[in-house]
């Protein structure tokens, strides 16, 4: 057999960038392969959806073996079922309204990487992945990307995914989320179902504590309304601090801008709502003067004065609705609303209006 011998007349490659060039060759390579699947867009362009495995698909039985019986009795019934699809869970047809706005860009801009780009964060272990799998494709979901963290807290990779919003049903997972600077929420399914548009994607935000800060609530919680409305109407021209997922809000605003650009405002499939607690008159234009020093626009506002938000909730029907304080929770889902607590701010210290008294010690 003959020895194979090295070209010795060839140059030495230089070993500074001879890997940064192998490396370049190979995502080149990658990225001009063909196929009729469309291809998660690259993060820095996308808006980048986490959603856990539980708000997803509906895991109540599953996570009632995992809690009584373990986790390797859990991943041995994932294993036995995974050929049966999971049904769906509360940001189901969030994740489907998302997914129909992508359709209707790519339409439009069919070369552009500017889409919802939904990635599956979850702290199952990889032994389950394929029951995932096989439920994502029984109902022709586009998630391409997973994070599957083995029982270990995802958290440290929402950045990593340049992570836009973060749904989970996990509040303490949400909480440290919003404390690194990560729109989150917490995902909880109504009490009946609610027949929700296939053609438009419908957001709906409380406004104080969700998108802005909690300033003025705790001025209504320490000094009352009339403080409150003093304030407001003083600190009218000042915008107020951003909330947690101002920056949500910010990500639906650039793509509702581009289907503006192609004369599509009319037939948008984003709207946007802010449902409030406000009243208009005594402290409405300062909420709306932010939005405009923001240079944000929200399709709908409804300033309710402090009635119930679910039956107004239910006549918008959003695929999700965002709100800081659970007594608002708990009346959207009574009425059917699908609805995301956003643990943030005084709010979580009081109970429909009520200071929670710590425990005390013995």
């Amino acid at each position: 057999m003959s020895e194979i011998k090295p070209n010795e007349s060839a140059p030495a490659p230089a070993e500074d960038n001879g890997e940064e060039k192998d490396w370049a060759a190979a995502k080149a390579f990658f990225d001009n392969l063909k196929t009729h699947k469309p291809r998660p867009p690259k993060p820095r362009y996308a808006v980048t959806i986490a959603v856990s495995s539980r708000t997803l698909f509906n895991m109540v039985a599953e996570r009632k073996i995992y809690e009584e019986e373990g986790v390797e009795k859990y991943v041995a019934y994932q294993l036995e079922n995974e050929n049966e699809p999971l049904k769906p869970g509360a940001a189901f047809p969030f994740v489907k309204a998302l997914m129909n706005v992508n359709s209707r860009l790519r339409k439009l801009y069919p070369d552009s990487e500017e889409l919802f780009d939904i990635v599956l964060m979850t702290n199952n272990h990889a032994q389950v992945g394929v029951r995932l799998i096989n439920s994502i494709n029984h109902y022709d979901l586009t998630i391409e990307r997973f994070c599957m963290t083995g029982g270990q807290s995802p958290i440290g990779y929402l950045k990593a995914y340049m992570t836009n919003l973060y749904l989970s049903k996990d509040s303490e997972k949400v909480g440290e989320a919003i404390e690194e600077g990560i729109a989150a929420a917490t995902m909880f399914m109504p009490k009946t179902e609610m027949e929700l548009s296939d053609t438009q994607l419908r957001v709906a935000f409380d406004g104080d504590a969700v998108l802005f800060s909690d300033e003025s609530e705790i001025i209504v919680k320490k000094h009352g309304l009339d403080t409150f409305f003093q304030h407001e109407k003083e600190f009218e021209n000042k915008p107020l601090a951003q909330g947690p997922l101002k920056c949500f809000l910010e990500a639906l605003g650039k793509l509702q801008r581009k289907f503006y650009a192609k004369d599509e405002r009319l037939n948008c499939p984003i709207r946007t709502f802010l449902v409030t607690a406000r009243s208009a008159a005594s402290s409405g234009a300062r909420v709306l003067k932010t939005l405009r020093s923001w240079g944000l626009e929200i399709d709908e506002a409804l300033f309710l004065a402090g009635a119930p938000k679910g039956p107004l909730l239910q006549k918008i029907k959003p695929h999700i609705y965002f709100d800081d304080q659970m007594f608002h929770i708990e009346g959207a889902k009574e009425l059917g609303t699908i609805s995301a607590h956003v643990p943030y701010g005084i709010g979580q210290k009081y109970n429909r209006g009520k200071l929670i008294e710590p425990e005390k010690k013995e």
